[in-house]
């Protein structure tokens, strides 16, 4: 392999580093982070295949009407890969429920699960084989992702779906066995197809993002399998990806390349399960919260004041001590502090309906304030930290504090246990809850998988005897949960 580029263009170079991933490649905790990425992926797209944004979704005329073999998680029905990875692959985003990154600025996981999963179990490839191209695509987004961010994500982007679309595409590519020369091609035509600007974000159209990012990453290797062309300098030209959507001098490319694989970005500490259904910049908070709850038995009725400083990137979205809807809720770090005081958890009921009104909950709310840390500084490694500090009515002031938790990941993975708990949650609104841990326990052990077919037709809602097989809807007019959000810095 080449390693000095010489001659060669940012895609070629890129290209010939996939064509090249393969079993030697992959370390025994890669195997296991990237198990657990794909599974948490499908837990929560089974969760999202219920909601508005997709069920509209599938009411839009042309939308997953096409004959296939693949299916849309969480019903019966089949369609195309190309529809499957699109209506999957927005189904899960559409909790903002599923895996985050520090460098993307964004999800690495649903970019890539939705479009392998189709091509997989239309051809009937294997789980190690998914696991393993699952890999070389988060290797490939991630390292977009230091080359152009965080201008890339200030200026206004989606990287979740500008980057993703690049991953989806060397994932598929990989796994469908392209060349080199097919691969560049790919990556060529993705440049093309990135798209997703963050003005959406608060509406059904962040999830559609990484739906049509999924669909076009895949519909970008199978083009170039089916022998079309694009330019391989389409990264660097001067009016290619990085300058149109970066500007000149504002990426860094070599960064894409510097050590490439070596350790893999999968394993990297900078990315990380949610373990809470809501913004990851208020999970640290939580965490310190449940931890006075179990270690001190702090409980409701005792405390008098809460503060909440979490690191001062982490506030300028959640600071919301007034949340009127439940996706608001989900940018409300006193609400969901309050809610794991009160309950002891953090789960998808508690942002459904009027939970957020909860009278229980609002009176702690009343007496939560949040500010940022004063002792985390603005320009620290670690951006994902929080101090809660409780007063008690006795007096008595307690207090946990964490400087670096980018959810659940690196040196603090879920257990089965705790991924178990939140595959079994989301998964109980889309299939019988019988089904579930068949289900789970297989995909515990996907790289023994000898045909994906066999985890999605587990996947599938089975009609019972003597039922019509259901047929799509007619289009409805879309309908906008919750009100547009604007930020200032990433919200995962």
């Amino acid at each position: 392999m080449s390693t000095t580029g010489e001659g060669q263009t940012l895609i070629q170079r890129l290209a010939e580093r996939v064509r090249a991933f393969g079993p030697a490649h992959m370390t025994a905790e890669a195997a296991v982070v990237a198990r657990t990425g794909i599974i948490d992926a499908l837990g929560v797209a089974l969760a999202g295949s219920v909601e508005a944004c997709t069920t509209n979704l599938l009411r839009t005329p042309g939308i997953a009407e096409a004959p296939g073999q693949c299916t849309l998680f969480g019903t019966s029905r089949k369609t195309s890969a190309l529809d499957a990875a699109f209506v999957n692959g927005t189904a899960s985003h559409a909790l903002d429920y599923d895996d985050f990154s520090q460098p993307m600025g964004g999800h690495q996981s649903v970019p890539l699960v939705a479009p392998l999963m189709a091509v997989a179990e239309e051809r009937g490839l294997s789980g190690a084989q998914l696991i393993q191209s699952y890999t070389v695509g988060i290797e490939t987004e991630i390292r977009l992702a230091r080359a152009v961010n965080f201008h890339h994500y200030d200026k206004g982007w989606h990287p979740t779906a500008t980057l993703g679309v690049f991953g989806a595409a060397a994932a598929v590519g990989h796994m469908i066995g392209l060349d080199e020369a097919k691969l560049a091609v790919a990556l060529g035509i993705a440049a093309s197809f990135a798209s997703g600007v963050k003005a959406n974000f608060g509406t059904m159209v962040k999830p559609l993002h990484v739906g049509q990012c999924a669909r076009n990453g895949l519909l970008a290797a199978l083009l170039a399998e089916a022998g079309y062309d694009s330019n391989p300098a389409a990264l660097e030209h001067e009016q290619g990806f990085l300058n149109a959507f970066n500007g000149p001098g504002n990426y860094a490319a070599e960064l894409m390349f510097e050590n490439w694989a070596n350790p893999l970005e999968v394993t990297s500490p900078t990315m990380g399960l949610k373990q809470f259904p809501c913004c990851g910049s208020t999970h640290p908070a939580i965490s310190m919260m449940l931890a006075l709850r179990q270690e001190e038995g702090v409980a409701a009725p005792d405390v008098e004041r809460i503060e909440i400083m979490p690191h001062m990137r982490r506030l300028p979205h959640t600071d919301n001590p007034d949340p009127r809807t439940p996706l608001a809720a989900k940018f409300s770090v006193q609400y969901a502090v309050a809610r794991a005081l009160l309950d002891g958890a953090v789960r998808l009921k508690h942002f459904e309906g009027d939970a957020h009104l909860d009278p229980a909950v609002r009176e702690i709310m009343a007496r939560t304030t949040a500010r940022p840390h004063p002792d985390m500084a603005s320009d620290s490694a670690e951006q994902f930290g929080a101090e809660v500090r409780v007063t008690l009515r006795d007096g008595r002031v307690l207090a946990r504090r964490v400087d670096g938790l980018i959810g659940r990941g690196g040196t603090n993975p879920m257990s089965s246990e705790e991924l178990w708990e939140k595959f079994q949650d989301c998964g109980r609104r889309a299939l019988p809850k019988q089904d579930l841990l068949p289900l789970f326990e297989l995909l515990e052990s996907l790289d023994k998988v000898d045909d994906i077919r066999k985890v999605a037709r587990m996947l599938t809602k089975r009609t019972p005897p003597g039922a019509a097989m259901p047929r799509p809807a007619t289009a409805a007019p879309m309908s906008v949960r919750g009100n547009t959000l604007q930020e200032t810095s990433w919200i995962p």
